[in-house]
């Protein structure tokens, strides 16, 4: 394991402390990482992305995503969050990216900036399919990065994947997972995909208001309601439009 621990080493202030995430750091103190793959899930609003923001800006991932090399900001819009905590490290990774789908605009644009420059030579766009990611739709500039640049020996840190992914495309990422834990990855990601969170052996941490727990895949709200849903659609539209 890279990371096998996350803990708060002084209280943060303003909005962050009524993040039910904070709450339960500033009661249990850390969160223990235990499995190559780990997801964080749970409701908006319960602070798994924040987190997730923090413990990539803590190891030295940009804010906006991108390896430990890129240094851009757009808009400093990530929480103070980083300075609260301490990361409990083990093994040295060898290789490391911080891949959010919301900021992957941001992340491309930098790949083009600097590979205008003559002083890169081969261009950075080499090690990420070579094709610039703006000439691709978003999924599959993600799956790019993934598949190309996703070297093994490293941490993953992935923000919610699915808002750039098909559901076909979330399995064929299962698979890349797969391939990055059999060469001595270790994963965080946040999600609401139960396609994603069935990845077997992974430990799934549930945020809600009452903290932070270790649940089962079939006991997730995420894949209850939608199992749910795609049982009896007819059922649960007549129930919300009625």
């Amino acid at each position: 394991m890279f990371i096998n621990k996350i803990i708060l080493n002084s209280d943060p202030h303003g909005y962050l402390e009524d993040l039910p995430v904070i709450k339960f750091l500033k009661k249990e103190k850390e969160i223990e990482l235990n499995s190559a793959v780990t997801f964080f899930v749970g409701e908006n609003g319960t602070g798994k992305s924040t987190l997730l923001e923090a413990i990539a800006v803590a190891y030295g991932f940009n804010a906006e995503g991108g390896s430990r090399n890129f240094n851009f900001s757009t808009n400093k819009t990530h929480s103070e969050l980083y300075r609260h905590i301490t990361l409990s490290k083990g093994l040295r990774a060898k290789d490391g990216f911080f891949l959010r789908a919301e900021s992957l605009y941001n992340a491309a644009t930098y790949i083009d900036k600097i590979d205008a420059e003559p002083s890169f030579d081969p261009p950075v766009i080499e090690g990420y399919g070579g094709i610039s990611l703006h000439s691709q739709s978003h999924g599959e500039s993600f799956l790019s990065i993934v598949q190309n640049r996703f070297y093994g020996n490293g941490l993953y840190i992935l923000d919610e994947p699915e808002a750039a992914l098909s559901p076909m495309r979330l399995l064929t990422l299962i698979g890349e997972i797969n391939y990055l834990v059999k060469n001595n990855s270790q994963l965080i990601i946040a999600t609401h995909s139960p396609i994603l969170m069935a990845f077997p052996e992974a430990d799934i941490l549930e945020f809600s208001e009452k903290g932070i727990k270790k649940v089962d895949y079939k006991e997730t709200e995420h894949y209850q309601v939608t199992k749910s849903f795609l049982d009896n659609p007819e059922k649960m539209l007549r129930h919300l439009l009625d």
